[in-house]
């Protein structure tokens, strides 16, 4: 990320609303908006596939005796809207995948969901972005994801309707046609 460049347009920005960038108050925003920004959009730096190879420790799923799926529900994640920069908030990302000889060690399920999220994102490509990160780091073609969540973009601007919740769901695989395997994830 170019912190520079964001700083400067930070500073353009609060001048484009009529606020004075060197108030003691506003001093240090737009080095700060630039720090927050490298931090909470860090996964913009890698493609799906180098966060698979990050966060793809995988265990034998013989000796774990990890024969069946291996289901983690209600991971928490936050991400920002492509279309409004607008927070993404309150989610919970349940993900199921089968073993095909190897499991993810757990942590990295939800590592791999947080680093997903930390772009500017859709919720819909969100779900795609795990299942397909999921699958590549497991080994495994079989994979579900549920994801619901709050949209600022709909609780506090536009329709303002705050108890709004998005759900979206994406299988891949065994998962795609069998439902017995999709509740797995409700």
């Amino acid at each position: 990320m170019d912190r520079e460049k964001i700083e400067y347009h930070i500073r353009g920005l609060l001048e484009a609303i009529g606020e004075d960038p060197d108030r003691e108050g506003l001093a240090e925003t737009p080095r700060r908006v630039a720090g927050m920004l490298e931090e909470v959009l860090e996964g913009t730096a890698y493609t799906n596939h180098e966060i698979a190879e990050m966060f793809g420790k995988t265990f034998s799923a013989e000796e774990t005796g990890a024969q069946e799926a291996v289901i983690m529900r209600n991971i928490t994640v936050f991400s920002y809207c492509e279309h409004h920069l607008a927070l993404m908030y309150d989610m919970t990302v349940n993900v199921a995948y089968i073993p095909h000889g190897r499991v993810l060690g757990l942590s990295k399920i939800a590592r791999i969901c947080d680093m997903a999220a930390k772009r500017l994102q859709l919720q819909e490509r969100l779900g795609r972005d795990i299942a397909e990160i999921i699958s590549e780091a497991a080994g495994s073609p079989d994979v579900a994801v549920k994801i619901i969540g709050s949209h600022s973009c709909m609780t506090a601007r536009g329709i303002r309707n705050p108890s709004s919740r998005t759900e979206t769901r994406t299988y891949t695989g065994a998962f795609k046609n069998d439902r017995d395997l999709q509740k797995l994830v409700d």
